[in-house]
């Protein structure tokens, strides 16, 4: 019995301890943003700057979280790479991490540590990796859209990474968190859960958002850090403005009675910067407006690589509403 409580105490000294370190190996998400950042930077070159490898690695991440068929990887880092690419087409060892037979058979998998293997679950070795298949192809940033149009041979992927590049070069930062309510909540408005209502106008539809009621002219607002891909017209959706992030999302702002001052297509705006104000434009030519109550029309749609899809935008506005409210309750100036 004595030998029986022993054994039972030694094996609970060990799940402790095996949890206790389990718990100090797991980083904060400050933490891993430095560590990610730490390596963007070590393994920057004159001609391939942090914010290209941090653009690539945040495009892979993004794809990862929305695609069943690609595995997260277990890492610091999230560039993945096909075995094809990592040990050569011809190479029958999948996993091989053997730099010899690799090199052979004409892979590009790499050792970035100098531990002697070329290991894909390694973020050295990927991250070397990385830099030495962009090095020789990349001496401008023309280059570096011709490269990343060569390996990955779709547009929108090539636009994806190129906004985040410019997005990271202008704020210097991996934590582009922050968000901002739609509308200026110092003003009248309402909303409800509109996603998959019928539209009528221009065909049977199904409305792809949320619409948000307020007075004609009300501000509306940048949700996120971002570059203004698209302004100006569409029959249906009026005066209206695309913004894409760096989350591989593309933030849709319709119906619009006009656009703020200054904001045209390139320009990388942030949270809470005024993009336009609230109108009842759309449904017909251009100009063509009041053949609805004045709202905004808010829409996201996530980019996975392969094709854009729209998701339902209600319950991020809810959070953002509740966020933003609760900053203004603790700042009144900042209203």
């Amino acid at each position: 019995m004595r030998l029986l409580i022993k054994i039972m105490s030694v094996g609970f000294l060990c799940l402790f301890f095996a949890s206790e370190a389990s718990a100090a190996e797991e980083l904060t998400r400050e933490q891993i943003l430095d560590k990610r950042m730490d390596y963007y930077i070590k393994y920057s070159t004159d001609t391939l700057p942090w914010y290209y490898l941090a653009a690539v690695d945040q495009y892979e991440r993004n794809i990862q979280e929305v695609r069943k068929d690609l595995p997260e990887r277990d890492g610091v880092v999230a560039v993945q790479f096909t075995d094809d690419f990592w040990v050569g087409p011809l190479n029958p060892l999948g996993d091989d991490t053997n730099l010899t037979t690799i090199t052979y058979f004409e892979g590009q998998g790499r050792d970035g540590n100098n531990d002697g293997i070329a290991d894909r679950q390694n973020d050295e070795d990927v991250m070397f990796t990385l830099v030495q298949y962009l090095s020789p192809q990349v001496h401008s940033e023309k280059d570096f859209e011709k490269a990343l149009k060569r390996y990955y041979d779709k547009d929108l992927t090539v636009k994806q990474i190129l906004t985040n590049a410019k997005i990271y070069k202008t704020y210097e930062v991996l934590n582009l968190d922050k968000r901002a309510f739609v509308l200026a909540i110092s003003h009248n408005y309402s909303y409800r859960s509109t996603w998959g209502d019928k539209r009528g106008w221009g065909g049977r539809r199904m409305h792809e958002g949320t619409d948000l009621f307020a007075y004609s002219g009300v501000p509306v607002k940048s949700a996120t850090y971002g570059i203004v891909e698209t302004k100006g017209w569409n029959d249906y959706g009026g005066w209206r403005i695309g913004i894409r992030d760096v989350n591989n999302t593309y933030h849709y702002y319709a119906h619009l009675s006009g656009f703020a001052k200054g904001i045209e297509e390139g320009k990388i705006v942030e949270p809470g910067t005024v993009i336009g104000y609230v109108g009842s434009s759309g449904y017909g030519k251009k100009g063509t407006a009041g053949k609805f109550a004045p709202h905004l029309h808010y829409g996201m749609y996530k980019y996975n690589g392969r094709t854009e899809w729209a998701y339902d935008p209600f319950p991020l506005l809810q959070k953002w509403e509740r966020e933003e409210k609760t900053r203004y309750k603790l700042n009144p100036a900042a209203r």
